[in-house]
């Protein structure tokens, strides 16, 4: 920044002056190095109590020069650090409006409650997706990691009524619960649901008997990450290819193959057509793996006579084109 090397500029200049002043005095008028940094001081500050006074021509000519050079470079360091200060206060102001303002329009937003090594993750994985979301966190280091990924954020405690509201949570499609202990996560849930009746909220787990209380609390779903890293490190072990499978499949990035949900809107010319008729593998290349439908039932491997519902979400899995193509099918 400009006014930050300025101010470096100025620093150097001032300590240089001083340096010069107190030298200056030591050898011309033969005062002590304390009595002649003292003597500088006070010169630069514009007090002037007098103790110390050039005694010799050389001195006072000395003592001028030190005026003019000293006092100036210490007023003008002095309004570089208040303009920084103040500079940075507004842009810390600002910069607080602009990130509430952009909270304040969305709608159907997810809130990561926490934002440690998994928050974090999810937080990637969700604006690699372009899904609307906004962080929840109070740790200092965490926020700087946030903005310098250009997250949105909302700096608190989670387990706060107010913060969630300024996250938006009255608005919100989702919460994800990722605090460092049930007991945190535990709150939130409860907090969110009187705040939110509808929301779905998606919950980390600790311990194993927490899962059953959080759930008891309002959460939709409940994970831990160690059961999920420990059944898929078995899976490695005892089920290798069908763990290439489900990373093929489940990455983001992955150009292979893709599986992916697909919801089937209101208004869709697939409603009321079998899977058959509406050729979703002879014009997408698709396979229908599952349909989820909207009172939450679960059907595998559905039969090509399966008629497709207002609120079906099909588990498809392909190229990724296809699977983009066949996601505007679905919508229109």
């Amino acid at each position: 920044m400009i006014l930050t090397h300025k101010l470096r500029l100025a620093l150097v200049i001032l300590v240089t002056v001083l340096t010069a002043g107190t030298f200056g005095f030591y050898f011309i008028e033969g005062w002590s190095i304390l009595d002649s940094f003292y003597t500088t001081i006070t010169t630069m500050a514009t007090v002037g109590y007098g103790d110390f006074t050039p005694k010799t021509a050389v001195g006072k000519i000395f003592a001028i020069a030190v005026i003019i050079f000293g006092v100036g470079t210490m007023l003008y360091s002095f309004s570089l650090i208040t303009e920084l200060i103040i500079e940075g206060r507004l842009r810390r102001i600002l910069g607080r409006g602009k990130l509430q303002k952009m909270i304040d329009r969305m709608n159907n937003h997810y809130i990561i409650c926490g934002c440690g090594r998994i928050g974090f993750l999810i937080c990637r994985e969700l604006a690699g997706a372009k899904m609307p979301f906004v962080v929840v966190d109070n740790n200092p280091e965490i926020i700087q990691k946030i903005q310098d990924e250009s997250f949105i954020y909302c700096k608190g405690d989670a387990t706060q009524d107010k913060i969630l509201i300024e996250a938006g949570i009255k608005r919100a499609k989702g919460i994800v619960c990722v605090l460092p202990s049930d007991a945190e996560n535990l709150y939130v849930i409860l907090t969110a649901k009187e705040l939110n009746q509808g929301i779905y909220i998606l919950s980390r787990s600790e311990e194993e008997e927490s899962e059953h209380r959080l759930i008891r609390a309002g959460a939709d779903r409940v994970m831990s990450p160690y059961t999920l890293g420990g059944s898929r490190m078995a899976m490695a072990i005892l089920r290798p290819a069908m763990l290439d499978f489900i990373e093929i499949t489940t990455k983001r990035q992955s150009l292979e193959l893709r599986m992916e949900e697909i919801a089937v809107c209101e208004g869709s010319r697939l409603i009321d057509q079998s899977l058959e008729k509406s050729e979703v593998r002879q014009s997408y290349g698709l396979i229908i793996v599952a349909v989820k439908k909207a009172s939450g039932k679960m059907i595998f491997n559905p039969l090509a006579s399966y008629i497709i519902a207002s609120g079906d979400i099909l588990i498809t899995m392909g190229e990724d084109k296809n699977v983009k193509r066949f996601a505007d099918a679905c919508i229109i």
